[in-house]
């Protein structure tokens, strides 16, 4: 599992900071302090030269984040040039994002907004495509709360997932098409598909289109399969097995996978990261930052 081309990117919501990994050496440098509160998903336009980071707010009363006060920001792949394009008020909780670079749109889960966004990478045109709930009483169901995103425009879907209870064995995978069936809208859209349900606590999404999977990461409880690191097939998604790929993640959130396609990493807010073989699922451990970082989302940039 050579990684020579590329570096990890890793958000650490301890000190608000952007880390440069290699993933040969486990080496780190800082590269760049954000302002944002609570930084959550992080993905890379290597051809635009940007980074895309959620802010989720200021959390009030322990981890509680209703306010209205979510952002995304664009960064050069330096560090500078550090802009908000999804402003505050626009978004309540903004977790994992992904590109769209077919359609160059960015797509996102707003958590406590109970919603699933996109938006042109300049921040204009914000839409809302799905819809689970309003106000301040449906909030509070966590059933309701979208977080982790992936994006296939060449078939036409977006996928999403709906982690549940921390711990609650409720988490849901949902699919829907990218264009809005004529006639309805984010909060009737019948378009809908549940794809799996019951899983531990499922966070972050990827698809591997070459070998035909879709990823996810899982918080759940480890006596119901939660900490690890899932798939199944493209083919047949919704009946296709799950498969347990790696496990003994410290409340797994990050995901990325190589570009080679050979192999998966993985992310935890015990500051580790780790990369997986998707032909044999064998596990190398790349980086140990320790607890007090609290890795959220990782991603891949490529070597200049």
């Amino acid at each position: 599992m050579k990684n020579t081309n590329y570096s990890i990117l890793a958000l650490a919501a301890m000190g608000q900071k952007i880390l440069t990994i290699n993933p040969e050496t486990g080496s780190s440098e800082l590269l760049i302090k954000t302002p944002g509160k609570s930084p959550d998903g992080i993905v890379v336009d290597n051809v635009r030269g940007h980074i895309y980071v959620t802010n989720m707010g200021i959390p009030t009363g322990g981890e509680t984040l209703r306010n209205n006060d979510g952002s995304i920001e664009r960064i050069d792949l330096d560090g500078s040039n550090h802009t908000i394009i999804i402003p505050v008020g626009s978004t309540v909780t903004p977790k994992q994002l992904t590109l769209d670079r077919k359609n160059d749109r960015i797509y996102w889960c707003d958590r406590e907004g109970m919603r699933v966004m996109s938006a042109k990478l300049d921040g204009s045109d914000i839409k809302t495509l799905v819809e689970r709930g309003k106000g301040e009483e449906q909030m509070k169901d966590e059933n309701r709360h979208c977080v982790g995103i992936a994006v296939d425009p060449d078939a036409g879907y977006f996928y999403w997932t709906q982690k549940g209870p921390a711990k609650g064995g409720n988490g849901r995978i949902y699919r829907a098409k990218i264009e809005m069936p004529a006639g309805e809208s984010a909060d009737n859209r019948s378009d809908i598909e549940l794809l799996y349900e019951h899983l531990p606590e499922c966070i972050d999404l990827e698809l591997d289109q070459v070998n035909g999977y879709l990823y996810w990461t899982d918080r759940g409880l480890e006596s119901l399969g939660g900490n690890t690191l899932n798939r199944a097939k493209l083919e047949n998604i919704g009946k296709s097995k799950i498969e347990i790929i790696g496990a003994g993640h410290q409340e797994a959130i990050g995901l990325a996978l190589a570009p080679d396609h050979q192999s998966v990493f993985t992310g935890d807010l015990g500051g580790h990261i780790r990369q997986f073989d998707v032909k044999t699922g064998k596990q190398k451990m790349i980086f140990e930052g320790g607890k007090e970082l609290l890795l959220t989302g990782i991603t891949l940039v490529k070597n200049q």
